[in-house]
C-alpha cells in the first residue's frame, strides 16, 4: 500500500495539472499571435514606402491603419486571455481601472491616453508574441516526449520487412524511449514555469498598476475603517440606551422608593433612618453619576436634536460664560457629528481646568464638503499638542480627529489666547 502511495505522489502529481496548464498554453498560442500580422504589415508598409516618395497624408493614413486596428482589437484579446485563464485555471485577472463613464470625445481620449490601454497593447504586441515562441516550445516538448516515449508503437506500425532487415531498432528505440520518458517527466515543470511567466505578465500588463492597487487598497481600508467608525458610533449608542432605559430608571425607582419610605415611616429609629437617608442619597448621587457616563458615552440630545442643541447644554453646564454659534445647512453624518461634539466637549473641559480662562468661544460651521469647528479661549495658553500624552487631552483629541479623516490644529502661545481649529470632512 505505501509503494502504491509513493508511486502516485511521483507519478501523479507532476502530471496532476499538467494538462489543464497545456490546454492553457495551447489556447494562448493564437491570442499570442493574433497581433503579429499586424505589425508585419505595419513594418512592410514603412519598408515600402518610406524609399519611394509618398504624399505624407497617404504615409501617414497607410501607417496608422495597422495601428488603429491594433487599438481596435486589443480590448478583445484582452477579453480572451480573461476568459482563457477563468474556463481553464480558474484564475481570475485583476482588471485595471476604468475612466470614467460615457461616450464623447473627452471619454475616447481619456481611454486612448491611458495607461491601461497602452499596457494592453504592449502585451499583445511586444510580450505576446515573446511568449508565442516559448508556447511553441514546450508544446513542442510534449510533442516530441510523447512521439518518442511510444516510439515502439510507431514501430510495430511500420512494415514487419523492415523490423527483420533492421534488427538494431530494438536498443535505438529503447534510448528514444528513455529520452521521452525523461522529456515527458520535465514537460509538466516546463508548462508550470511557462504559466507562471505568462500568469505573471498578464497580472502586470492586463492588470492594474502598482499606483492602482495601492489606491484600491487605500479605498478598501478607508471604507472598511468608516465602516467599523460607524459600528463604534451605533454601539456606543445602543449602550447609552441601555443605560438610560435600564439601569437609570431602576436607580431612579429606588430612589423615590427609599425617599417615600422616608417620608411616610416616620415611627423609624434613628439608626434606621440614618441608613435610609444615607442609601438615598446615594441612589441620588449615583443617578447623577450614570448621568455624567450617560452624557460621555453619546447625549441624546446629540441625536434628537443635533450638534447646536447638545453644545449649547454642554456650555450651559460650564461655569464660564460660552458663545455657541452653529451654522449647518443640514446635518452631517452621525459618525462626523459624534467626533464635533466630543472635541468641543473636551476642548471646554480642558479650557476650564488648566486655560484659567474667562469666557470660551464656540464656531461650528460647513464650507463646502467640510465641517469646520473653532473652539477658542482667553485663557493664559501655552497649550502644547506634542507634550500631551498619548491618547489623552490634546494627543486623543487629535487622534479622534484623524479617525475620520480630519485635521487637527492647536495654536496658542503663551499668554494666550488659545484657538482649537478642526476640520471633518462630511462629504456624502
Amino acid at each position: 500500500m505505501q509503494l502504491t502511495t509513493w508511486l502516485q505522489l511521483v507519478l501523479g502529481r507532476p502530471f496532476r495539472r499538467a494538462g489543464h496548464r497545456t490546454a492553457l498554453v495551447a489556447a494562448g498560442l493564437p491570442l499570442h499571435l493574433a497581433v503579429v500580422p499586424l505589425w508585419l504589415w505595419l513594418l512592410g508598409t514603412m519598408a515600402a514606402l518610406v524609399p519611394a516618395v509618398t504624399p505624407l497624408p497617404v504615409l501617414l493614413t497607410l501607417v496608422a491603419l495597422p495601428v488603429l486596428l491594433t487599438l481596435v482589437v486589443t480590448p478583445l484579446l484582452t477579453v480572451g486571455q480573461r476568459r482563457r485563464y477563468r474556463a481553464l485555471v480558474g484564475k481570475d485577472l485583476p482588471r485595471p481601472a476604468v475612466p470614467g463613464p460615457g461616450r464623447n470625445w473627452k471619454s475616447a481620449v481619456r481611454r486612448l491616453t491611458g495607461r491601461a490601454l497602452w499596457r494592453q497593447v504592449c502585451y499583445h504586441a511586444v510580450a505576446g508574441p515573446l511568449l508565442a515562441v516559448l508556447d511553441l516550445a514546450v508544446l513542442a516538448v510534449w510533442a516530441v516526449a510523447l512521439v518518442a516515449a511510444s516510439i515502439y508503437v510507431w514501430i510495430w506500425a511500420l512494415p514487419p520487412q523492415w523490423r527483420v532487415t533492421d534488427l538494431g531498432y530494438t536498443t535505438q528505440a529503447a534510448y528514444i524511449t528513455a529520452g521521452g520518458l525523461a522529456l515527458l517527466f520535465l514537460g509538466p515543470r516546463l508548462t508550470g514555469a511557462l504559466v507562471r511567466l505568462e500568469t505573471r505578465a498578464a497580472e502586470v500588463l492586463l492588470g492594474p498598476s502598482r499606483t492602482e492597487k495601492l489606491t484600491r487598497r487605500v479605498a478598501d481600508l478607508a471604507e472598511s475603517r468608516a465602516g467599523v467608525l460607524d459600528a463604534v458610533d451605533a454601539e456606543r449608542r445602543r449602550i447609552e440606551r441601555d443605560l438610560h432605559d435600564g439601569v437609570q430608571q431602576r436607580l431612579v425607582s429606588l430612589a423615590v422608593n427609599l425617599g417615600l419610605a422616608r417620608s411616610t415611616l416616620g415611627d423609624l429609629p434613628a439608626d434606621a433612618r440614618k441608613v435610609i437617608d444615607e442609601a438615598h442619597r446615594e441612589a441620588k448621587e449615583a443617578i447623577a453619576e450614570l448621568n455624567n457616563l450617560v452624557r460621555g458615552l453619546h447625549p441624546a440630545v446629540l441625536e434628537d436634536r443635533g450638534l447646536d442643541a447638545a453644545l449649547s447644554g454642554v456650555a450651559a453646564r460650564l461655569p464660564i460664560p460660552v458663545r455657541v454659534a452653529v451654522d449647518l445647512p443640514q446635518r452631517p453624518s452621525p459618525t462626523v457629528e459624534a467626533v464635533a461634539y466630543f472635541v468641543v466637549s473636551e476642548a471646554l473641559t480642558n479650557v476650564v481646568k488648566h486655560a484659567q480662562a474667562t469666557r470660551a468661544d464656540v464656531t461650528v460651521d460647513r464650507i463646502g464638503e467640510t465641517l469646520l469647528v473653532v473652539v477658542a479661549d482667553d485663557g493664559a495658553g501655552g497649550a502644547d499638542l506634542a507634550a500631551a500624552g498619548g491618547g489623552t487631552g490634546l494627543a486623543g483629541l487629535a487622534k479622534r480627529v484623524a479617525s475620520v479623516d480630519g485635521t487637527f490644529s492647536c495654536r496658542s502661545p503663551a499668554g494666550g489666547p488659545t484657538v482649537i481649529t478642526v476640520e471633518l470632512p462630511c462629504a456624502p
